[in-house]
């Protein structure tokens, strides 16, 4: 006889750690996207990323759980009023994969569950952001959230997670997100990229990002709140959930290095974005195959994942789309190496749930011949398909209604005043005199007459206002 349903602590205790490390990813997101980004649209580049915790929270809750993991329709989604908003579950025997046969399932409270799975949702839909800065009207990024998560997000988190076809019927492995959501808001990036067209002056005019030390300090946060994301991905503490572990850290250091390695051999320098980039980057490539795939096997992940990567992002120029900050370049790309890579190195030496669960194979280099490869390859193109055209359609019908990019008067002016009435940066005098502020510490007196021979000629430039100089 099945014993009573029991919670079990120290699998609760890691889920909620994990399930607040990633909701930290997203406002380290942020900063990284907003460090990248030029000052005048620093603050509607992290709206947009504040607002999808908002947005997508609620309506995870109300819905979207229950598309993703209500008991499988048909395939494409669950049971939407399985787990809808309006029900409670707070009764002893709500644990999350309880069965008659094992009324405990994994010990974890089912809203533990769905609040660690609803941070995922929100930063997927936080990742498409980073391609479409410095030209989005707020309110049409916010429909476009709710259009592509209900969607699109919902449903390809059933076909890879939830029962459906890609996990359950094609076999494909994603132990925490390559295809669910790199791959997937990777797509979705290079679509509102080609709707919304290129920022003006794009790519004559050099737009470098405007704070290196935020995007450090973002992609430290990432970096820390990531192993919530592959590790708790695991759902209990165990020995895969440590595997999971070291190979995020493995795989993200030797990316790091890959990246540099690229910089060096093609600039002669070494940077401080290239170095954060590289870390994402491997963060991105392991997130599919961290409990699947040998220690090794991440390490040199990484190192393919840093240097393709870096490649990567330059295919915006040859292509001629602006993905401003490189979503497609190391999202969409690092996600299908680190997809196709579990094709290849994926073993159930390390993992037996790779057979006995999910009911895929070894990778070629294990004995398993092409077959995961395939299998890896044909989700990965199921997900980009329908990302992609969603995506498309979505952005198009906001741009042609009520507008999705801003006007040009507004790109120019920036696009934080446009739309927010807010500044990044005030850079006018502290106190209101002619002779304080950042002007007297730059030397300047505002307003005031310059001796004869300091006039400058009278063709002589005005100065650059700050909104337009970024």
């Amino acid at each position: 006889m099945p014993e009573a349903p029991t919670i079990d602590g120290g699998n609760t205790v890691w889920l909620l750690v994990s399930t607040a490390l990633v909701l930290l990813m997203t406002p380290g997101l942020a900063l990284f996207y907003g460090g990248l980004n030029r000052s005048k649209g620093v603050l509607n580049m992290m709206m947009m990323s504040f607002s999808a915790i908002g947005l997508i929270s609620v309506l995870w809750w109300f819905y979207g759980f229950s598309v993703a993991f209500g008991s499988d329709v048909n395939g494409l989604w669950g049971d939407p009023g399985a787990y809808l908003g309006t029900k409670t579950f707070l009764a002893e025997t709500d644990l999350w994969g309880a069965t008659a046969e094992n009324p405990s399932g994994i010990g974890v409270p089912l809203y533990v569950f769905m609040a660690f799975q609803m941070v995922f949702a929100v930063i997927t839909v936080a990742l498409i952001s980073g391609a479409v800065s410095d030209r989005t009207k707020f309110a049409g990024w916010l429909i476009f959230a709710f259009g592509w998560a209900t969607l699109v997000y919902f449903p390809v988190a059933h076909w890879v997670w939830g029962g459906g076809i890609i996990g359950a019927k094609i076999h494909a492995l994603d132990f925490a997100g390559g295809t669910a959501v790199h791959i997937n808001a990777g797509a979705a990036a290079l679509a509102l990229a080609l709707v919304l067209g290129k920022r003006l002056g794009w790519p004559r005019e050099g737009m470098k990002p405007h704070n290196i030390p935020l995007v450090a300090l973002g992609a430290g946060l990432l970096w820390f709140g990531w192993f919530g994301f592959n590790a708790g991905s695991e759902l209990t503490v165990d020995s895969v959930a440590g595997l999971a572990f070291i190979n995020t850290q493995l795989a993200t250091a030797a990316a790091v290095l890959g990246w540099i390695a690229v910089e060096w051999i093609k600039d002669k320098k070494p940077t401080m974005v290239g170095a954060s980039s590289g870390a994402v980057a491997g963060l991105v490539a392991i997130t599919p195959a961290c409990g699947f795939i040998a220690p090794w096997a991440a390490v040199l992940l990484g190192i393919v994942a840093g240097v393709v990567c870096a490649l990567a992002i330059s295919l915006k120029y040859k292509l001629g789309y602006d993905d401003s900050l490189d979503v497609v370049g190391v999202h969409f790309v690092g996600g299908w190496i680190g997809s196709l890579w579990l094709g290849l190195f994926a073993t159930n030496s390390v993992n037996a749930a790779i057979t006995d669960v999910v009911g895929a194979s070894d990778g070629l280099f294990y004995g398993g011949g092409v077959t995961q490869l395939g299998r890896q390859a044909l989700g990965g193109l199921i997900v980009t398909v329908w990302s992609f055209a969603v995506a498309y359609a979505l952005a198009l019908a906001i741009e042609k209604t009520i507008g999705f990019r801003v006007t040009a008067e507004a790109e120019v002016e920036g696009v934080d005043i446009a739309e927010h009435a807010e500044s990044a940066y005030d850079l006018s005098p502290t106190t209101g005199s002619a002779g304080g502020g950042a002007f007297a510490m730059a030397g300047l007196t505002p307003g005031a007459a310059k001796p004869a021979s300091q006039e400058a000629p009278a063709s002589a430039a005005a100065p650059v206002d700050e909104k337009v100089a970024g």
